[in-house]
């Protein structure tokens, strides 16, 4: 087993235990140059919000994409946009990636932005 079949696997056993709870997922992908989050529906058919550094609105914001500071703004988006649109309470999925660096400064910066996960 190499790495990314790990952690596929760890993320597959994550979104089976997600779609018991029946809420919405903040569903994050990390690459080594940029950080991307979406609020999926509960039922998974539906994209809520999203946001991420590829995004022309936070690329002027930030100074680089693959860095803490781009994963703050990203988390702030995304928990801006889906406010916005109605849903405050997410199951956090971190895509079987490590809740450090990047995706902590995410999640933390969502928590601050009004999701509660």
């Amino acid at each position: 087993m190499n790495k990314r079949n790990a952690r596929q696997r760890r993320a597959t056993k994550t979104r089976a235990k997600i779609r018991t709870l029946a809420k919405p997922r903040l569903s994050i992908h990390r690459t080594p140059r940029h950080i991307y989050a979406q609020v999926i529906s509960a039922d998974g058919g539906q994209v809520v919000a999203s946001a991420s550094t590829v995004a022309k609105a936070l690329r002027e914001g930030i100074d680089k994409s693959g860095n803490v500071d781009a994963a703050r703004a990203v988390g702030q988006a995304v928990a801006q946009a889906s406010v916005a649109a109605g849903v405050t309470a997410v199951a956090f999925d971190r895509s079987g990636f490590r809740y450090h660096g990047r995706v902590k400064a995410l999640a933390e910066a969502a928590r601050e932005g009004g999701l509660q996960f």
